[in-house]
């Protein structure tokens, strides 16, 4: 049985169990369509529903349609592909999945609510609803939370086919950070480097799961900067890229910082990037990522102290806030269909949650470690002025080392780990970045 299969296979006893434990008989997950900008008829770019290419792997394919029903093991695929002179048809490769499947064609909606007849009304729609005629058909319910929960739960725990899409995507990734790092030290700007990114992995701008950071200085304190200057600055001192790339419809999200010289800032990207790796060493079955988030911030404070940020101990910053002005966001999430992959606040299937953390409320992911979850290890340092005024006029902190960082903005290190047993896990990032330099 091949991968993809293999995957199928467990995707239909998910749903099973989900339609099951919920009172519907089946379930339709609509791909999506494209939604037009206000008061014009342009679309935005389009972005397919992720539990649609849960079951296949279609990125391109608006107004498509999987139909499930509970116990058949089969899903039945409505590929929408209409007869139109405007605009190219979605190139669809011969691949193993159109063997798994039953497929129809169809050039109308028309035709999937007269295939499906009285079975529409025992269905569970998935998906966005906003436009006709999919506004109007007769459902049982749309977007049931219930059901969603449960597929949602159980999702964190990737198949096979899952986790090596994600290896592939990693490695298109690996390979772009690596273009977009030579274009930095070349002197490039941010949009020039963006540019070399995107080339090396033959993407359009459309195509990246997420807005690319590429931030050079101070740029890197701004978390999700994506403004891209189009000139370079007159001093290149430091870079950070937090860039992705796709493969199947499954998502790479790397982070690197990166020095234009050696000394203090390069140091503390060294400093960073071990203390990253020291927490990789602690992630095994039944640890609560919570733990791990805050094992993250004792190490953040010990940098902090090690490189004269601070004048008291590491456990003492940590008590007093002073690292989440630091370092404010979490320390990762789930990744896979999506990059902020769903279902880290869940407990179970039936839908219980675990609490946002008041001290830590930017933490996406709260769940205990368990074998065969894929989640972000993403720790970062940054000068945020914002943050920083709680803490005006504070002894505790050295406000000349504040300054001397300030001119670097910040840095974050960033990899994606494949849970395995008794921490024996899988980066996916390092693998990539190595697989790269051997060949």
């Amino acid at each position: 049985m091949s991968l993809f299969a293999e995957h199928l296979h467990t995707v239909a006893e998910r749903f099973d169990q989900a339609l099951e434990d919920t009172g519907f008989e089946s379930a339709l997950i609509y791909s999506g369509q494209p939604r037009v900008a206000f008061l014009d008829d342009n679309p935005a770019p389009y972005k397919v529903n992720p539990l649609f290419k849960y079951w296949v792997p279609l990125l391109n394919s608006p107004k498509s349609a999987v139909f499930y029903r509970k116990g058949s093991g089969k899903p039945t695929v409505y590929l929408f592909q209409a007869r139109d002179f405007w605009h190219s048809e979605a190139k669809i490769p011969e691949e193993d999945w159109q063997q798994q499947v039953e497929l129809k064609i169809i050039e109308n909606l028309s035709q999937l609510t007269d295939d499906l007849g009285d079975d529409l009304a025992a269905t569970a729609f998935i998906g966005e609803d906003f436009a006709q005629p999919v506004a109007d058909w007769n459902v049982k319910a749309r977007n049931p939370q219930d059901l969603l929960d449960y597929l949602h739960f159980q999702r964190a725990i990737k198949t096979d086919w899952e986790v090596e899409n994600l290896r592939q995507a990693n490695r298109l990734a690996a390979k772009a950070h690596l273009a977009a790092k030579r274009a930095f030290f070349a002197g490039k700007s941010e949009l020039a480097i963006h540019a070399e990114y995107l080339a090396a992995m033959n993407f359009r701008e459309s195509e990246v799961p997420y807005n690319s950071i590429v931030a050079v200085n101070e740029h890197s304190a701004v978390l999700h900067y994506d403004v891209y200057d189009t000139e370079p600055p007159a001093e290149m001192r430091s870079f950070l890229i937090d860039a992705g790339a796709v493969y199947k419809g499954y998502c790479a999200d790397i982070t690197r910082s990166y020095a234009q010289e050696p000394g203090f800032y390069a140091d503390l990207v060294e400093a960073l990037d071990a203390a990253q790796q020291e927490l990789l060493t602690e992630i095994k079955p039944g640890v609560n990522y919570y733990d791990l988030h805050v094992s993250m911030h004792l190490k953040i404070a010990r940098i902090l102290k090690q490189f004269g940020f601070i004048s008291i101990d590491a456990e003492s910053a940590y008590q007093k806030g002073i690292t989440s002005a630091f370092m404010p966001h979490g320390l990762g999430h789930f990744i896979g269909l999506q990059v902020h992959d769903v279902g880290g606040f869940l407990k179970n299937a039936k839908g219980e949650s675990y609490q946002r953390s008041e001290r830590h409320p930017f933490l996406r992911l709260l769940r205990e470690v368990e074998v065969g979850q894929v989640f972000t290890i993403e720790p970062g340092l940054y000068v945020i002025d914002q943050l920083l005024e709680k803490f005006a006029g504070s002894t505790d902190i050295h406000w000349d080392k504040v300054d001397q960082l300030r001119p670097y903005g910040g840095v974050r290190i960033e990899d994606s780990i494949v849970v395995g047993e008794n921490g024996n896990n899988e980066n996916l990032t390092r693998d990539a970045f190595a697989k790269l330099t051997e060949s």
